[in-house]
C-alpha cells in the first residue's frame, strides 16, 4: 500500500465474512454454500458484429436530461450471467499442521490429527453472452484453476459450460454452455472501442457482492490505461460507473447497448468502488471471443524486438521533440523486425494510424490483429520519419511441451523450449539455449525435488540441454544421481539429487 493507502485491486473478492482486495469476483471458502442467483428482467441483441456510431451529443436541455438509461438496459441486461466457479482446494484439519514440534509428535507425515482434506471453494464472476450459440465471455481470474464452471442467466436458468479458451494474458476467457436444449441465447454486439472518447456515457453491468444484478452509469474517465495488471497487453478503459466485487467479467456498454469493454479491476482501499474502474477493451475482448467461437488456438503475432519507453531525455537526444513512441532497443536475430528493415534505436510512433506513446499501445495493437494480416508502421530514423508496411508473423515454433511422467526424480515436470520468443517474453537474452519448466505438478517428484515454475533447466549430468525433447529423454534415464543445472530469479544454481 502506498502512503496516500491506495493500491491496485483486480477488482475484489470477500472470503468467508472478510473483504479482501483482489479480483473482481466473489469468493466464498464455506464449502457447501454459494451465493445466491439473482433474479432477471427482459431480451437483448444478436451475435457477434460491430455497427457504425451516430455522431455524439450532449443533453441541451431539461427533457434531455431526464431521459432514462432504462430502454438499453433492458435490451442488454439478459446477455448478462452470473458465472459460478468451483475448484478443489487442500486444506488441513489442525492449525497446527507447519508446526514441526506437533509433526514430531504426532509422527513423521503427522498421523490422522495432522492429515489435509479437499476443501470445496466457490466463487461468483460475471460473464457476457457473446454468441446466440451459448458462448459468454469473462476474466480468467474468475474461473482459475475451476474443476466445475456454470452460469445463471437472468431469467434463473442455470447451465454447465466448458471452457474453450483460457488466456491469463489479457484476463480472458471463453466458456461454452455444455447443453443448451435447444435453448439460443440473447448475444450482445461488439462496439469499436477505438472510436471510444474520454466523456462518453457508460453503464456497467454485472453482480456486485453477489446482491443480483446491477446496472451502474458513469463515463469513460480515460483511455489506454496501464500499471493495472502485470500482464502482457495493457490498455484498459477508465471508468467511474461503479464496479465492485462480483462485477469481474461483466459488461461495459455503450448508450447504443454494444459492448465497449469486459470490466475486470478497480483501484480501492477498501474493496468498493471508488470511482476508479478498468475495463478491457472490445477490441481485445472480440479477437479472443472470436478465436474461442470458431474453436482455435490463439496465436498473437510476434514483432521480434524489445521495446523502451521514449524519456524527455532520449526525446531531446534523438531530435523527436517531445517524449513518445516505443523504441526498438534490441533486435532478435533474423526475427521479423529485423528482416523487415526495422534497426535498434528506431521509435514506432504509430501502428494503422494510431498514435504510440508507450510500448504497451505497441503490444497492444498487434495483439488485436491476426497473423498474416498486415500493418502499416510510421518510425523515425535520423530525424525523419519515415513508414513500412510488415506482414504480421507467429513466434518461432519450439517443441511441444514435454510433461514428464514415470518413476522418476523429474515426474510431474511440464517444460517447453526457450526460443527467441519465449525468451523475449521472460526477460532472457536472445541467444539462451535451455527448458523453461512451465507447470509443476503439486506433490509430484518434481516438486519434491524443488523444481518450480519459472525455473531455466541448463544441464543434466553434465549434458547441455537445448530442447524440450532433449530433456524428455534425459529426464527418464535413471542413473545413481543427478546433477541439475538451473537458473532461478537470474541466479544459477547446481545442485545433485539422489536418482
Amino acid at each position: 500500500m502506498s502512503n496516500k493507502g491506495w493500491f491496485m485491486a483486480l477488482a475484489g473478492a470477500i472470503v468467508g465474512a472478510a473483504i479482501v482486495v483482489g479480483y473482481a469476483e466473489i469468493s466464498s471458502r464455506t464449502p457447501d454454500t454459494a451465493p445466491p442467483i439473482a433474479a432477471a428482467t427482459s431480451v437483448v441483441s444478436s451475435a457477434v458484429a460491430q455497427d457504425a456510431a451516430p455522431a455524439k451529443a450532449v443533453p441541451s436541455s431539461r427533457t434531455e436530461m431526464q431521459m432514462s438509461f432504462a430502454p438499453v438496459v433492458k435490451a442488454v441486461t439478459p446477455s448478462v450471467v452470473n458465472v459460478y466457479a468451483t475448484t478443489i482446494q487442500q486444506g488441513t484439519n489442525s492449525p497446527f499442521m507447519s508446526d514441526p514440534f506437533f509433526q514430531r509428535f504426532f509422527g513423521g507425515d503427522g498421523g490422522p490429527f495432522m492429515q489435509s482434506r479437499p476443501r470445496k471453494s466457490q466463487s461468483l464472476g460475471s460473464g457476457v453472452i457473446v454468441d446466440g450459440a451459448g458462448v459468454i465471455l469473462t476474466n480468467h481470474h474468475v474461473i482459475e484453476g475451476a474443476t466445475d464452471i456454470r452460469i445463471a442467466t437472468t431469467a434463473g436458468d442455470e447451465y454447465p459450460v466448458d471452457l474453450v479458451l483460457d488466456d491469463p494474458k489479457t484476463d480472458l476467457a471463453v466458456l461454452r454452455v455444455k447443453d443448451a436444449k435447444g435453448a439460443t441465447f440473447p448475444a450482445l454486439s461488439f462496439a469499436d472501442s477505438d472510436q471510444l472518447e474520454v466523456g462518453d456515457l457508460v453503464l456497467a453491468i454485472g453482480n456486485p457482492f453477489g446482491v443480483g444484478q446491477t446496472v451502474t452509469s458513469g463515463i469513460v474517465s480515460a483511455l489506454a490505461r496501464t500499471g493495472v495488471e502485470s500482464d502482457n497487453y495493457e490498455f484498459f478503459i477508465q471508468t467511474d460507473a461503479a464496479i465492485n466485487p462480483g462485477n469481474s467479467g461483466g459488461a461495459l456498454v455503450d448508450l447504443n447497448g454494444h459492448l465497449v469493454g469486459v470490466n475486470t479491476a478497480i483501484v480501492s482501499r477498501s474493496g468498493g468502488s471508488v470511482g476508479i474502474g478498468f475495463a478491457i477493451p472490445a477490441n481485445m475482448a472480440k479477437l479472443v471471443a472470436e478465436t474461442g467461437i470458431a474453436g482455435g488456438a490463439l496465436i498473437r503475432p510476434w514483432f521480434g524486438a524489445r521495446l523502451q519507453a521514449v524519456t524527455s531525455d532520449l526525446a531531446d537526444s534523438l531530435g523527436l521533440g517531445h517524449a513518445r513512441g516505443a523504441l526498438i532497443s534490441e533486435l532478435a536475430p533474423d526475427g521479423p523486425a529485423q528482416k523487415a528493415g526495422f534497426e535498434d534505436g528506431d521509435v514506432i510512433l504509430t501502428v494503422d494510424g494510431f498514435a504510440i506513446e508507450q510500448p504497451s499501445a505497441f503490444d497492444f495493437r498487434l495483439a488485436t490483429k491476426p497473423v498474416g494480416a498486415t500493418a502499416d508502421i510510421q518510425y523515425f530514423r535520423n530525424g525523419k520519419s519515415e513508414d513500412k508496411t510488415i506482414t504480421l508473423e507467429a513466434p518461432p515454433s519450439a517443441d511441444n511441451p514435454v510433461t514428464v511422467s514415470g518413476n522418476t526424480r523429474f515426474a510431474g515436470t511440464s517444460v517447453e523450449t526457450v526460443t527467441a520468443a519465449v525468451a523475449q517474453e521472460l526477460g532472457l537474452p536472445y541467444d539462451v539455449r535451455a527448458v523453461v519448466v512451465r507447470n509443476i505438478e503439486p506433490n509430484s517428484p518434481a516438486d519434491d525435488m524443488g523444481l518450480r515454475a519459472g525455473d531455466l533447466i541448463l544441464s543434466l549430468n553434465g549434458q547441455a540441454i537445448s530442447d524440450a525433447e532433449t530433456f524428455g529423454k534425459l529426464a527418464n534415464d535413471r542413473p545413481r544421481s543427478w546433477r541439475v543445472v538451473l537458473q532461478r530469479g537470474g541466479r544459477t544454481i547446481r545442485a545433485e539429487v539422489s536418482g
